[in-house]
């Protein structure tokens, strides 16, 4: 690792630690030349799928497109950085494992919206009303109605296959 104040290549590992339950390794290093120390992260990289567009379109994934849209739903909320990064984690997990190769943006947005309903109901119905562009205040309504009845179903089916055992 390149020392980043005298750009010498020759450092010495004093420390490492597990974070972030295993997935992000924090190096405590020392230049040997300039003798200061630094800390390294390392992460895993993972080649997230492409994203389709409504309009067919094909771009590369963008976690900070999901931070940000999630970050304005949370926004005056009391939710944390680490709550946000848990769900960002966790949708990028289920982005793998519905795809590899490609992936609807609309799956991503489900997704999003799942999470949120769980995390803060507020931060729900903000993420909601931009992200499905609603023409007005009915259709919103009706929309959310749909939402927590469908909601209310699977709960229900969950309740009865439970039972049956």
């Amino acid at each position: 690792m390149k020392c980043p104040y005298c750009s010498a290549v020759d450092t010495k590992v004093l420390d490492s630690r597990n974070l972030e339950e295993g997935c992000v390794i924090r190096r405590r290093r020392k230049c040997e030349t300039c003798q200061k120390r630094f800390t390294t992260f390392e992460t895993v990289e993972l080649s997230m799928p492409m994203v389709i567009k409504r309009d067919g379109r094909r771009e590369h994934y963008k976690q900070e497109k999901i931070l940000k849209g999630i970050e304005k739903a949370c926004e005056k909320r009391p939710i944390s950085a680490i709550q946000i990064e848990r769900i960002i984690n966790n949708i990028e997990k289920a982005i793998l494992d519905i795809s590899d190769k490609e992936i609807q943006s609309k799956e991503i947005g489900n997704l999003v919206m799942m999470y949120l309903r769980h995390l803060d109901p507020v931060a729900y119905i903000r993420f909601a009303a931009v992200y499905r562009k609603f023409q007005d205040v009915e259709e919103f309504v009706n929309e959310l109605k749909h939402d927590e009845f469908n909601q209310f179903k699977k709960t229900e089916q969950n309740k009865d296959q439970s039972s049956e055992y």
